[in-house]
């Protein structure tokens, strides 16, 4: 497993992570001290400020999982892919794309999350 597939899996169960200790480790190993992430609802710049973001959501969203519905996509220092929250009962109330960057040391430093389908063309 390539480092990249390493962060994004911690980065990943953050997201699905109740226990905040747990969480917190998860994303020591992910997120950039001073990461940015910013949704259509949502910012938070650092480490700190995602912790009790994906906090908030994870108790909006009781039972809510991310999942990978792509492969990642790279170059230099961008990604992007797609994921979906699925709930207990098989329900999925949001899915979107992420894209972000790669710091130097390997953790993400950016991610800006679309979320629903592409729009259609005009």
């Amino acid at each position: 497993m390539d480092s990249l597939t390493q962060v994004l899996k911690a980065y990943g169960d953050a997201w699905c992570e109740v226990d905040a200790e747990k969480r917190r480790a998860l994303l020591e190993i992910a997120w950039a001290d001073d990461g940015l992430y910013q949704d259509p609802g949502s910012e938070a710049r650092g480490r700190d400020s995602l912790h009790a973001l994906i906090g908030r959501v994870l108790a909006r969203f009781p039972g809510g999982r991310i999942e990978l519905t792509s492969g990642v996509d790279a170059h230099h220092d961008r990604i992007r892919f797609a994921w979906r929250m699925v709930m207990a009962d098989g329900t999925v109330p949001i899915q979107g794309i992420d894209c972000g960057r790669v710091g130097a040391d390997g953790r993400l430093t950016e991610i800006i999350g679309f979320f629903g389908a592409q729009p259609p063309e005009v």
